[in-house]
């Protein structure tokens, strides 16, 4: 590997490290109560597209199914941090990153409700398929 592509590839990992951690620290955010009710939807939506396994763009679709993780997330993200007060920001963004560095943040609830609608769509495309193909 060139020394130019481990530059690169070390600066999209840094970039995704800070995306996760501003994730967490919006996830944070929402949850604090001097953020605003409109800053919590907003920021409730973000975060649900996040975590969420369904996609605008599928992720199988070579360059385009990426888009909607490097673009936007990111412009959600910010939308949504700008709508909340900055010292809250700052805290939480504290917090995230001492989350980030103690460990993974596990949510076992999310993970379950995420792979219940994965077992689901499949069944439901499996069903489908069947139904089509005894037509």
């Amino acid at each position: 590997m060139g020394r130019k592509l481990r530059a690169l590839v070390a600066r999209w990992r840094l970039a995704a490290r800070q995306l996760r951690t501003e994730t967490l620290a919006l996830y944070l955010s929402i949850r604090d109560p001097r953020s605003p009710w409109y800053a919590r939807l907003a920021g409730g939506v973000v975060v649900a597209y996040a975590l969420s396994p369904l996609d605008l763009i599928p992720d199988f679709i070579p360059v385009l199914g990426m888009v909607d993780e490097l673009v936007l997330l990111p412009i959600g993200i910010w939308l949504t941090l700008k709508l909340i007060p900055p010292q809250v920001i700052a805290d939480n963004r504290a917090r995230a990153q001492a989350e980030m560095s103690e460990r993974r943040p596990v949510n076992w609830a999310a993970a379950a409700v995420i792979v219940i609608i994965w077992v689901g769509a499949i069944v439901l495309a499996a069903l489908a398929i069947g139904r089509l193909l005894n037509r």
